[in-house]
């Protein structure tokens, strides 16, 4: 049987302690020995089911208390020693004959004997439990671990979803969509049918898509920004198709003095058709072949070839115009008609001349208008003063002394005779047939003295102005 050390240091201690008691008590006529040892065997009884530290630390204090009581109830400590040393023995061999007399000491060995394995367990158990309690730390520690790896695999999940959109080709088409027209498609400033018209749609324009709904889309092209309806639109890959069908390629030079040669060669002697400043441009040919390193390009009638270095080739299309715009272009396309006109009958020996003006009165000035709205009604300005001018000029030959007595001349101004123009004098002339034969009345000649006029497919020789040849 195996004890510790100091145990058994605190055993002797204790044993010596209750040997001094012992031999104290009898002496002040107290306790007896055996009533000592009774109490012993009771301390020891109290304390065997407590650990083993504690019965030790439990048994000298109920030791000190004890001697203490006794010191009270009889003598002072030292005289008990001094007693207990000279009517018995020395103390080693008190201490060998308490340790030999005593069971008391080997019941306690036993008892911190039988209370080690129950400490061994309960030290097991709490080394058991060390984990339970730790176990909140180390589920916290696996949670953040845990949550790191999935934002771990979020993140490159994400990567992977944005380089496989990265790799994705994006059409510029899925953003916009093309009128599929004959001629335009309306662009209202509400989605509906009903809704003031912002403009037009050409057929062969395209348009940034705003916002797309069930019927109507929301669309912008130009200046021009309302709803179309999309039965009458195509996206994405139809859309493209339709641009590359319609549309206009040009390339345009992106430095000064490209060439446009007549073959798909740099080399000497290849015949130059034409040299394009930079900026400028010129129409791909793109049903031509295509030649590695060149562009095909259209000169008149001829094909031509440039660079694929020195230019930008590039897909146009038409745009919305709107309301405003149609009317300014309507009437620029009117001026310009004018001036053509204009020119042409310069070109053929006519022009404005300023003769001496002819005396009329309100009824010559109505009754020549209403002769200009038969005979030139439909035609532009020019043609209206061409026709007042012919009268006039006959006024001035001599055909007859006045403005009525030339437009009632027998066999010359069919609407006269026919009643035409007296249908017109009762509805009313038309402003600018008067103002034309106000102006003609005044002396003013466009068709340099001519006396007659015919319809161009007639065949005559002269100054053409709209649909008459005036001779």
């Amino acid at each position: 049987m195996k004890f510790d050390k100091k145990v058994m240091e605190s055993g002797v201690v204790a044993a010596f302690s209750l040997v001094l008691a012992f031999s104290a008590l009898p002496a002040a006529g107290g306790s007896t020995e055996a009533d000592l040892n009774s109490r012993n065997v009771e301390l020891i009884a109290e304390t065997a089911g407590k650990s083993y530290r504690n019965v030790v630390a439990t048994k000298v204090k109920k030791q000190n208390q004890l001697v203490a009581s006794s010191v009270e109830e009889k003598q002072p400590v030292e005289l008990k020693l001094e007693e207990a040393v000279k009517e018995k023995q020395p103390a080693e061999l008190k201490l060998e004959q308490a340790m030999k007399e005593q069971p008391e000491q080997a019941k306690l060995e036993e008892a911190a004997k039988e209370e080690q394995p129950e400490n061994a367990v309960q030290d097991i158990i709490e080394e058991e439990k060390q984990p339970e309690e730790s176990m909140p730390e180390e589920k916290e520690e696996k949670a953040a671990d845990s949550k790191k790896e999935e934002v771990a695999e979020d993140k490159d999940n994400k990567s992977k979803d944005k380089d496989a959109e990265e790799k994705k080709e994006v059409s510029p088409w899925d953003t916009k969509l093309m009128p599929q027209v004959e001629e335009y498609l309306n662009v209202r400033t509400q989605a509906s049918e009903e809704a003031e018209p912002a403009g037009k749609l050409p057929k062969g324009a395209s348009a940034e898509i705003v916002e797309s709904g069930d019927e109507w889309t929301k669309i912008k092209s130009g200046s021009v920004e309302g709803y179309v309806k999309n039965e009458y639109c195509v996206t994405g890959q139809e859309a493209e198709t339709l641009a590359n069908e319609l549309g206009t390629t040009y390339a345009t030079a992106v430095t000064g003095g490209v060439r446009v040669r007549e073959t798909a060669s740099s080399e000497e002697g290849v015949t130059i058709l034409d040299v394009l400043e930079e900026g400028g441009k010129i129409k791909v040919d793109k049903e031509a072949e295509a030649v590695d390193g060149w562009v095909c390009v259209k000169v008149g009638d001829a094909a031509g070839y440039v660079s694929a270095e020195y230019v930008n080739v590039e897909l146009e299309l038409g745009k919305a115009i709107s309301v405003e715009e149609e009317r300014a272009a309507i009437e620029a396309a009117e001026a310009e008609r004018r001036a053509k006109e204009a020119a042409q009958s310069q070109s053929q020996g006519g022009g404005t001349q300023q003769k001496a003006a002819v005396a009329a009165s309100y009824d010559d000035v109505t009754l020549l208008g209403a002769l200009i709205q038969c005979e030139a009604g439909s035609e532009c300005y020019e043609g209206q003063l061409a026709v007042g001018a012919v009268v006039m000029n006959r006024v001035r030959a001599g055909y007859a002394g006045s403005i009525s007595g030339v437009i009632y001349q027998s066999g010359q101004f069919t609407p006269a005779l026919n009643g035409t123009m007296a249908g017109v004098l009762a509805s009313g002339v038309s402003g600018s047939c008067i103002q034309a034969a106000q102006q003609a009345i005044s002396g003013v000649d466009n068709v340099n003295g001519a006396t007659s006029f015919r319809s161009v497919s007639s065949g005559m020789q002269g100054i053409v102005i709209g649909n008459h040849v005036f001779f």
